[in-house]
């Protein structure tokens, strides 16, 4: 579907602009334009280090595993003390650390850049574009997904598919809400920016818990059931990683500053295993 980049820069104050021309080829050989992203360069952003051409992107993928011989065994929460003909239909588990027995896998890991080297609008379009709304179900007393990521231009939308009543209760420093969801109804809501996972509980029912990161750029990700993730379109040069739970702390070095990560334009940094090890509080290759 895509031909070629056309890119052509120009000087803004103390930044630097390009404005990239998406171009398809026609059936008679033409170009045609049919998207148009501008990516700014932050020149205090970053890790610095390796610089790039503006508008140049790549992927940074790996995958988190755990890092001991012995897996966790699941967790049982209590729920069948409240609305047990519902919640008590099968026994839930804590998902603040799902681990896969098979592949060592660490599930459901904030994977980020907490502040690029540059912005790619482009990208933000395109992701709202394809998922203008974001959703969290509120079905069998739980919260599914555990954990949500989203762009602050996405919408929100909290449903409940149990019969019983809930409440959504989120308790982040810049998102901070607490309202009813009846049975079989939605809520939506605008998020904002945040710097850290925001706790998401149901006051309702005490076991229900989740967590949500609230971004303003479209670098995230989230760990699958075996450990892996990717984060495409990041500009290329000197990123900073972060790899974190919302309830066990940092995984990658660095804590909120993250370890650097050099991403070449067009390609593929693989990251490979990056071991979880909740007790030393560090991660390790």
């Amino acid at each position: 579907m895509i031909g070629h980049w056309t890119r052509g820069a120009m000087a803004s104050g103390l930044g630097l602009a390009a404005t990239l021309l998406l171009v398809v080829a026609g059936c008679g050989g033409q170009g045609e334009q049919v998207d148009e992203a501008v990516v700014e360069t932050d020149a205090g952003g970053g890790g610095g280090g390796v610089a790039s051409a503006p508008g140049a992107v790549g992927t940074i993928k790996g995958r988190v595993i755990w890092g001991s011989a012995d897996i966790p065994a699941p967790k049982p929460l209590d729920n069948k003390s409240k609305d047990p003909e519902v919640c008590g239909k099968a026994q839930l588990f804590s998902r603040n650390l799902v681990v896969d027995p098979e592949t060592k896998g660490v599930m459901d890991l904030f994977a980020y850049i907490p502040k690029a080297t540059a912005k790619n609008d482009a990208a933000v379009k395109a992701l709202v574009k394809e998922m203008p709304e974001v959703e969290i179900d509120q079905k069998n007393c739980e919260y599914q997904p555990f954990a949500t990521v989203m762009h602050k231009d996405q919408k929100l939308l909290f449903k409940s598919g149990d019969p019983v009543m809930h409440n959504v209760h989120y308790s982040g420093l810049e998102n901070n809400r607490n309202f009813a969801v009846a049975p079989n109804t939605s809520v939506t809501q605008s998020m904002v920016k945040e710097l850290n996972p925001v706790p998401l509980k149901c006051d309702v029912h005490p076991w229900m818990s989740g967590w949500i990161m609230v971004f303003d750029h479209p670098y995230f990700a989230l760990t699958k059931a075996d450990g892996s993730f990717e984060i495409k379109d990041v500009p290329a040069g000197t990123q900073n990683l972060v790899i974190r739970s919302g309830k066990m702390g940092y995984v990658t070095k660095g804590a909120a500053k993250g370890m650097p990560v050099t991403v070449e334009a067009d390609k593929t940094t693989d990251l490979g295993d990056i071991t979880f090890e909740p007790a030393a509080g560090k991660a390790r290759k």
